[in-house]
């Protein structure tokens, strides 16, 4: 098998994972730049459980949406 023909879906793979990180990123920084408090002493120091599942349901739904656009 050809190497350019393994390497370009391997290529595009590589691409859109690195955009999907980089945009899931983004949208966790704008998140904790949109909630009044500081998010990591929020759940870290003050062991706060419901901001904790909130910000994982957050993290898990804008990663779905990444999903379905990066897949078509």
């Amino acid at each position: 098998m050809d190497f350019a023909a393994m390497a370009k879906p391997l290529l595009n793979a590589v691409i859109f994972s690195f955009m999907g990180l980089f945009i899931f990123f983004a949208g966790f920084i704008i998140t904790d730049w949109w909630t009044p408090y500081d998010l990591w002493k929020e759940i870290v120091e003050e062991q706060n459980v419901a901001l904790a599942i909130m910000v994982g349901s957050i993290s898990i739904g804008l990663c779905l949406i990444i999903a379905a656009s990066v897949h078509g």
